[in-house]
């Protein structure tokens, strides 16, 4: 489909969309809109399916399985799943199986280097707390100077009669 009259901006569309549409002609309609989107989606010829995301698609083309779960900290309250035992005991076959049956999570240490971690690790609770932002430093409540004087001047008296 062409257009008659070539357009110069987009202040020439409005007059030709109200008579595309009372000439009852949706090819030209069509067009007239497409002109005025610059998102390239909105053109007939470009459609998109966005029921899944790229990395949907590229999992479920090449077949991958789901992702495996990570857990940022072995001391957590969450159940670990631990494979190892079956290795030792039946070999490398069934920890295989084990594995594709109930897979481990995989471990990270966060944010922390490994000097860090094995520095906290022989820390008290309470300092590893404060330095994994867990606990604050007690907020001290600094007194005003004015109210410091004021009290300073209300001490002289009782220490001179001391």
């Amino acid at each position: 489909m062409q257009i008659d009259v070539p357009l110069v901006n987009e202040a020439q569309i409005g007059p030709r969309l109200n008579a595309a549409i009372e000439n009852d002609r949706r090819g030209e309609f069509a067009l007239l809109l497409s002109l005025l989107s610059v998102d390239a989606r909105d053109m007939a010829q470009f459609q998109w399916q966005n029921e899944l995301d790229m990395a949907q698609k590229l999992q479920r083309q090449f077949e991958l399985p789901p992702q495996q779960s990570l857990m940022a900290d072995l001391s957590s309250a969450e159940p670990v799943v631990d494979n190892s035992s079956i290795f030792m005991a039946q070999g490398p076959r069934a920890f295989q199986l084990q594995q594709a049956l109930r897979p481990e999570a995989l471990v990270i240490r966060g944010g922390e280097s490994v000097a860090m971690a094995e520095a906290l690790s022989n820390c008290d609770h309470v300092t590893q707390l404060r330095q994994r932002g867990q606990l604050s430093a007690p907020k001290v409540e600094i007194m005003h100077f004015a109210d410091q004087l004021a009290i300073q001047r209300n001490l002289v008296p009782l220490l001179a009669s001391a």
